[in-house]
């Protein structure tokens, strides 16, 4: 099995909480993090953009990445929203079984 984690940014904490949800009902993910009040600087359109915005970390399986990501998508208020894949490399190996299992029952997207 191979664990990863999704970093995604919201536009407020009840988008996120909305997101996060939807992806645990839907097994896409074992758990999500939900983080208010991160401060985000970015270019935007040609301009410098300042903004608070809402982090979730989703612990799934490497083989839901793609669906995951394009599920934030669908959700998500952004036009491009901030979907990022990032491995687990280690980590203790109960919890890291418990992502397979809560995952489990939807087929990956990459068998």
């Amino acid at each position: 099995m191979s664990a990863v984690f999704a970093y995604v940014t919201a536009a407020s904490i009840d988008e996120a909480k909305r997101i996060g949800r939807a992806l645990v009902e839907e097994r896409l993910a074992a758990c999500v993090n939900i983080l208010p009040g991160m401060q985000s600087i970015y270019h935007w359109q040609g301009a410098v953009e300042t903004a608070e915005e809402t982090v979730l970390v989703a612990k799934t399986r490497a083989g839901l990445a793609e669906a995951l990501a394009a599920r934030v998508k669908e959700l998500h208020s952004y036009d491009v929203p901030c979907v990022v894949i990032l491995p687990i490399t280690g980590g203790h190996a109960a919890f890291l079984r418990w992502i397979e299992d809560e995952t489990a029952s939807r087929a990956p997207s990459n068998p």
